[in-house]
This record gives C-alpha cells, structure tokens and sequence, in this order.
C-alpha cells in the first residue's frame, strides 16, 4: 500500500471483473480474452483484474489481492453477467463485502449487463450475421415470415427471467420478426425443447434460435443439440442457429460503461434503453425526438372522435377492434407528404415517427377487415 498522506492525491482505482467460471476450458479461455481487451475502454491508469465466482483460476479473491499489491485503495467491482439473479445478487456481492471488511478497503459493486443498448445491439448483430448466412446459404426468407425463438440461461428469479423476455421483445420489435418465443436452457419454463416444438407448430418458413448467453460451454451445446433434434422432427421448416454474444464491441462497451458510472452521474435505472434517449435497435431516429402530449388531439372532442362512441360505429362486427384507428392511419401510409392529422381534421405540425413495423401482419393490421 503507498502512504495515504497526501490529502490531494485522489485514491488509486482499481478494476475488479467478477465472472460466474464454467467446467468449459473454452469459456474461461472466452472470458479472460473479453476481460483482456477491457483496460482499453477505461483509463490507462486504472489497473484491472478479472476472478471467477466457481470452477475456474484465478479467482475473486486472488484478482483482489493483485489490486490491492498494485496500491489501489479503491477498488470498483462490477459482475460478468447478464441479468441479475442468485449469483449477482447473493454471491458476489458477499465475496466482496468480506474482502472489504477484511483488509479495509473500499469496494464498490456495478450493475450487471442488463438491458443496455449495447446488449441489444450486440444481440442483434449476431442475430443479423445468422440470418444473412442463411439467406446466402438457403435463400432469402423476409423476416415477417421468420419466428425468433430467443433462448435465456433461466434462473429461480423471476425478475431475470422477465429481462430476457423483455430484452427478447425489444430486439423481435427491432428487428420486426413475423413472431417471437422465449424459452430458456434450465431451471424455469419453457425448456428448450418445448419451446421449439410449439414455435415449429406456428407455421414459419424460418426459425431463428438465438441463445442470449456471453459465452460457450454446455448450455450452448445444449441448445444446439436441442435444436438439431427438433429440426429432424420438421425438416419442412429451416432452423437457423445464431451465434451467443461473446466479446461483441457492444458487449465491451457496456461492460466499460458498469465500471465507469459508479464513478460519476448515474443513467435513472429505467431510463438506459429509453427510444428517446439511447440508440435502441430498430430506433434509432428518435433520439432526443421532442416529446410532446398527443391527446389534445381528443380534448373536449367526445363523442364526434371516431371509433369513441362505439354503439353509432359500424366498422367492427361484433366488439371494438381498432378497425377505425387503422382507417385513420390509413390515410398516412399511402400519402407521405401530407400531415397525416389533416385525415382527421388537424392542422398543426408535429410529426409521429412512423412505427417502424406499422404493417407487420400480426400487428394493428390484423384487425382490419378482410
């Protein structure tokens, strides 16, 4: 440790990149090559250390003990992981604490991964690269006419099992696939195999099986041989298999990002894949788009609005289905260059990015009559 004397110099940082570990050789290998090329997203001056929680060298403990050795009196600790269950929440926060208290040392715990735009973009990347192979290889399928099946690790949180299906959902809009399935590798529902055997009921010409996972080992191999089973079962469809994320440049840079915000303004917790203010998959334009109230559209408009009195409405048969909202709508998506408020008797000028899949099949139009 280096004397503390000196009030003005600020105490040395260190990082501490706490991983899960796995039985896979080639994991470790996959997570000490993504922790390596970290230190160049982070200030030079910072040295940086990775452990594994389990069944892998060095561990926690030891990555630690070479901070402290380097005179770091700070140490900023964030988890290699992509949502936030057991091992985040209960394990390595107690390994630290436990250092912590032992040598009296600072030690600060990030985030995991999560929900950031880097994930979705790293996601979308590889699901991307999949896609295009089998497009090359086998010919072009649309996406409309392409199911995404999203596979989780699966765990005994519901909370991090929710985040994959909202992560799921954000990148099967982004990306406008014809339908999406959520399943994961192990402890909730659905498994593997029953998820693909429902979604190989759905009708899709394509599947795409996307495990969301950082690394390989057997949960990949697994997935895998899942996969090939179902396909045999149902050689008129084609499965495709996309590659787990691995050290995408999205992936670093969010990891960059979990060491950096402990040290300055923190983005609110719901904010961070806000359309308005992160660059989300699919929508992009709206970045700082002004955000403004819609609804004065309807003020003081009762009865006269289309589709609010639903009794004197003829376009729906036999409940509200939204038909009129569409034949609003109609108006804009056939005649860019107007407004497409003058349809309903407005004249101001603001205008709504349109959705980027307004005429996916299995959306609003699915309520338009035949």
């Amino acid at each position: 440790m280096r004397p503390t004397s000196d009030p003005d110099t600020p105490p040395r940082i260190g990082v501490m990149i706490c991983g899960h570990g796995s039985r896979s050789q080639a994991a470790v290998d996959e997570f000490a090559r993504l922790a390596e090329k970290l230190p160049a997203r982070l200030p030079p001056e910072w040295p940086v250390e990775y452990g594994y929680l389990e069944f892998a060298n060095p561990v926690i403990r030891a990555g630690l003990d070479k901070l402290r050795a380097a005179g770091c009196e700070r140490i900023v600790a964030v988890p290699g992981m992509l949502f936030a269950a057991m091992h985040t929440k209960n394990d390595i926060p107690t390994v630290l604490a436990t250092y912590a208290a032992e040598h009296g040392i600072e030690v600060t715990y990030g985030r995991e991964l999560g929900l950031a735009p880097g994930m979705l973009a790293a996601a979308g990347a590889r699901i991307r690269e999949a896609v295009e192979s089998a497009n090359a290889r086998l010919g072009a399928v649309p996406l409309e006419e392409t199911c995404l099946v999203v596979i989780g690790r699966g765990a005994s949180d519901p909370d991090a099992n929710g985040n994959v299906a909202k992560l799921a959902r954000m990148l099967a809009e982004g990306m406008g696939f014809g339908w999406l399935e959520v399943g994961y590798s192990g402890v909730t529902f659905p498994l593997v195999e029953p998820t693909l055997e429902h979604a190989a009921r759905l009708g899709y010409r394509r599947i795409v099986v996307f495990p969301y996972f950082l690394f390989t080992g057997i949960l990949i191999d697994r997935i895998h041989g899942f996969t090939d089973r179902v396909a045999a079962r149902h050689p008129e469809i084609e499965f495709v298999k996309a590659g787990y994320l691995n050290d995408h440049p999205g992936v670093l840079e969010t990891f960059a990002e979990r060491v950096t915000e402990q040290l300055g303004e923190a983005v609110p917790p719901t904010c961070g894949t806000c359309k308005y203010r992160s660059r989300i998959l699919g929508f992009e334009a709206e970045v700082g788009a002004v955000q403004e109230s819609h609804h004065h559209h309807v003020e003081g408009q009762g009865a006269q609005v289309p589709g609010s009195n639903v009794a004197d409405c003829d376009l729906c048969e036999d409940f509200c289905t939204g038909a009129c909202r569409l034949e609003m709508d109609h108006h804009h998506h056939h005649h860019h260059g107007h407004d497409h408020h003058h349809a309903h008797g407005h004249h101001h000028h603001h205008h709504h990015p349109e959705y980027p899949h307004a005429h996916h099949p299995h959306g609003p139009l699915s309520a338009r009559r035949k």
